[in-house]
């Protein structure tokens, strides 16, 4: 199976519509991270992404009839992009079935591409599904995005460009994992090649599918799977992919959304190129990896490390969440909520507490004669250092100090509507929720959900995805809570309940 693999590789035709993307040195990035950093730009690529490699290669090994009958695929994007692309290419009608969640961005692309759009549910899976059927009735040849040897095979390519664009000494290369197509091609070619390189899969810390599935060593269906990284939100890893990669991977790192955010800001110094979430997955599991040192506690450095940026196709709404985020992940900004005097003078001596440090956020509303609440967010070199220093600075000085920046609810929704105290609000719950974020998905998220119960808070912003998020006050009486959580579980959406929140107990509750 390897050896076949491998000269599927070598023999891929994925050059008359891929180019050989550059393998740049980051020089600011190493620099900072003492470590000889390398980004693989496939973000170079035509339609900003690898996925094009893969799929032409399939299409470009079917037969001459199966070709004249079409192709089809599902795709929340990137893939799309590459399948419509490959047939425009060979002059052939390609059929994409999109969730219906689909940034317009990735839409709008495919169908300049010639391919023809059809939407589908709310999710990959249910795109799926649909597409399978379509291909049955009309007889289409299936481009499946990573479960498919002459996929894998295409994507393989980029790591036969990586060994010949550097042949020199490298300790691991840092790969993204959706489906698993990338990582089965890339492992496969550099541990046939170059055994002694690590290979290193990097998944969103809420889409583990690989990480699970070698945990478990078995493939896993994970019940949810965030939808940030839309690149590599998918619920299973394939079963070509994972009986091909489970054994070439030296390790999984899972990676936060605030990691995340820092890669691409990382990136956009760097290149001044914005990739998207997954883009960056590779460079936020190297920073992830340096910072925790080897297996003896000592630092990383002087290490030869490869990142494969592999997409660029990103909502220009979403640049906004990433730059919030940004610091957070970089751990250079530090989220506090401090109770201070409501007295002359107040303000001025708890901001000589932060001293010459930069403010990033100041949110204050008048509440009482006594005592004010305030959301607060301070510039820091290390937030891991200097965040233990600000809070007992705080503290001794008799300022009642919270730390707020891994608090999901108060970074998403409660840093934009401080200052919300209610006296006579009754039986009050707070819960986020996520949804589609669909034409029409709002209204019918409030038609239901206010129902049967009375909504007393409400926070909804649009972050260009393809998940609202939203945080809803409802008043429910006691005797109504076990009628209210089967209402919850037949709505079918994600939520968290945060009625003891303590953001939500100083600043609205």
């Amino acid at each position: 199976m390897k050896d076949i693999l491998i000269k599927k590789i070598e023999s891929a035709q994925v050059y008359e519509v891929a180019i050989e993307s550059s393998l740049d040195f980051a020089k600011v990035i190493s620099s900072r991270l003492s470590n000889t950093i390398f980004l693989k730009r496939e973000d170079q690529q035509s339609v900003f992404s690898f996925k094009l490699r893969g799929a032409y290669n399939k299409i470009a090994h079917l037969s001459e009839a199966e070709r004249k009958k079409g192709v089809i695929a599902a795709s929340a994007g990137n893939h799309a992009q590459g399948v419509a692309l490959a047939a425009n290419k060979f002059r052939i009608p390609a059929t994409i079935v999109m969730p219906t969640t689909t940034p317009s961005i990735k839409v709008e692309s495919v169908t300049r591409l010639g391919g023809k759009i059809v939407l589908f549910g709310d999710t990959y899976d249910e795109a799926y599904q649909h597409s399978l059927q379509l291909a049955e009735q009309q007889k289409l040849s299936y481009v499946h995005p990573y479960d498919d040897e002459d996929v894998i095979a295409g994507q393989g390519t980029i790591a036969m460009e990586i060994l010949k664009q550097y042949p020199e000494h490298i300790d691991a290369i840092f790969i993204p994992i959706g489906g698993g197509g990338l990582v089965a091609g890339m492992a496969t070619y550099i541990k046939h090649y170059r055994p002694e390189i690590k290979i290193i899969g990097v998944e969103p810390q809420d889409a583990p599918t690989m990480h699970a599935a070698l945990k478990a060593q078995a493939r896993v269906e994970l019940e949810q799977v965030g939808m940030f990284a839309d690149g590599v939100a998918v619920r299973q890893i394939g079963e070509k992919t994972f009986e091909i990669a489970k054994d070439l991977i030296d390790e999984v790192l899972l990676v936060t959304t605030d990691e995340i955010c820092a890669g691409i800001k990382d990136i956009f110094d760097e290149t001044r190129t914005l990739v998207e979430p997954a883009g960056a997955l590779s460079l936020a599991g190297i920073k992830q990896y340096i910072a925790r040192g080897n297996e003896h506690g000592e630092k990383i450095t002087g290490q030869t490390l490869i990142g494969i940026n592999c997409g660029a196709n990103i909502n220009f709404d979403r640049l906004r969440h990433v730059a919030e985020r940004a610091e957070l992940g970089e751990r250079r900004e530090c989220l506090f909520a401090v109770t201070i005097p409501e007295q002359p003078g107040s303000f001025l001596k708890f901001c000589r507490i932060l001293g010459s440090r930069g403010i990033t956020e100041f949110n204050y509303r008048y509440a009482d004669n006594h005592s004010a609440h305030i959301f607060v967010g301070v510039k820091v070199e290390d937030a891991d250092k200097e965040k233990q220093q600000l809070l007992q600075s705080m503290n001794a000085d008799g300022y009642a100090a919270l730390d707020i920046s891994d608090n999901e609810m108060a970074i998403l929704h409660l840093r934009h509507m401080v200052g919300g105290h209610c006296s006579n609000i009754h039986d009050e719950v707070i819960f986020r929720f996520e949804f589609p974020e669909r034409p029409g998905a709002l209204l019918n998220f409030l038609e239901t959900i206010g129902h049967d119960w009375n909504i007393s808070l409400f926070h909804y912003r649009n972050h260009g995805a393809a998940y609202g998020r939203v945080l809803v006050g409802i008043q429910v009486p006691d005797p109504q809570r076990s009628r209210f959580d089967q209402f919850l579980e037949k709505l079918g959406y994600r939520y968290w309940e945060e009625s003891n929140n303590p953001v939500y107990k100083l600043f609205l509750g």
